[in-house]
């Protein structure tokens, strides 16, 4: 066994991991129009079973939740047998396979939603960018703020993903409250004005967020579910001053629930606000007694840094596992990496540029990975 961090085994939940790499949710828009996963999304997952655990990329929780062309769903039974013909295949390549549950919020458009307005907490416009509809290239729109009835149908969709992706064999579900998507857009002072008991105060802003813990909470022990947070994050138009004083109340909160993982996005090449210091993931440590991912930016040397020194538990890697699909082969055995600075075949389209990589595998472990890949 090696010697290095990233490849000790893991305990989460009730599973052994066999080393502490995780795959990072990525959106790759490769399950078409009718959002069912399929044979080239579950290559693409098996491609990449080296890793301890496997994020699945977001998933929508409902048609409401969409904003992402052709990016899969878990709310039909279409949906669940397709990812299930996926986790099967993860779970023979003896990996651990988590769904992340997705609600896009105000980062979606009427274009995806019969010309509704997309929902938010508040009605603030995101801006400094455009979104890729199904009608093209456009401005994003002034949301809805999100009335009490709305609130509690989006809560109640997130309970019924959560059953959903326990009946599609995940072992496991996240949810994702980072990036600028909806419940990040409730936390954050900026997109989130309401004068209710959902906006104001770290503890009104954060009510949302309780509630749908409290409602996936009901459907899977708390050791198998984690929480994905952006304390940095600018992506879709956030970051507000208080940024420090919510995520440090939000991980306090979430670890009162000993939920069994925080992923954190402590890295800073996904953009940063710079409305002060990076929150780093040592101060996530201090506050949170469960498994800590740390995300984003991440090489192996960093990586195996951050796990020695105790500041995290894993290590969760992204682009580098797009055209590395033997990333964890590579790293522990110190096999040059191909290129991943290419982004023209990231999002969207079929095999190429997503589970086409076979022949940048090693050799020495080909024939298994072709195996499952039939």
């Amino acid at each position: 066994m090696s010697d290095s961090p990233l490849f000790q085994p893991a305990k989460w939940a009730d599973f052994t991991l066999k080393n502490r790499m995780v795959l990072a949710p990525m959106t790759r828009g490769r399950a078409g129009s009718d959002r069912v996963p399929n044979k080239i999304m579950g290559d693409y997952y098996v491609q990449r079973a080296g890793g301890g655990l496997i994020i699945s990329e977001a998933t929508s929780i409902s048609e409401e939740a969409l904003g992402w062309v052709d990016s899969p769903g878990i709310w039909t039974e279409e949906m669940v047998a397709g990812w299930k013909s996926v986790t099967e295949r993860v779970h023979v390549a003896d990996s651990r396979m988590v769904l992340q549950l997705w609600h896009c919020g105000r980062a979606s458009h009427s274009d995806f939603h019969n010309g509704e307005l997309p929902l938010s907490a508040s009605a603030v416009k995101l801006e400094g960018d455009q979104i890729h509809t199904p009608e093209g290239k456009k401005d994003y729109e002034v949301p809805q703020p999100m009335t009490h009835d709305d609130i509690r149908r989006t809560v109640e969709d997130f309970r019924q993903a959560a059953i959903n992706a326990k009946a599609a064999g995940f072992d496991g579900i996240e949810v994702h409250a980072a990036n600028g998507y909806l419940i990040n857009q409730f936390l954050d002072a900026r997109s989130n004005q309401r004068d209710d008991e959902y906006g104001g105060s770290l503890e009104n802003r954060y009510r949302f967020l309780s509630e749908v813990m409290d409602a996936v909470l009901e459907i899977w022990p708390a050791a198998q579910v984690g929480v994905r947070l952006s304390p940095n994050g600018v992506f879709n138009d956030m970051g507000h001053d208080s940024y420090r004083d919510t995520f440090t109340y939000v991980a306090q909160q979430l670890n009162k629930l000993k939920i069994g993982y925080l992923h954190v996005m402590d890295g800073l090449a996904f953009g940063f606000h710079e409305l002060g210091e990076p929150m780093t993931l040592a101060e996530f440590r201090a506050l949170f007694d469960g498994l800590l991912i740390g995300n984003c930016g991440y090489d192996k040397e960093t990586a195996e840094k951050r796990i020695a020194d105790g500041d995290g538990d894993m290590i969760a890697f992204g682009r580098p596992w797009i055209t590395n699909p033997d990333l964890p082969y590579r790293y522990e055995h110190n096999v040059e990496l191909h290129s991943f600075d290419d982004p023209s075949q990231w999002y969207g389209g079929g095999a190429e540029g997503y589970s086409d990589y076979d022949e940048f595998r090693e050799e020495s472990h080909r024939t298994e990975l072709e195996k499952l890949s039939e």
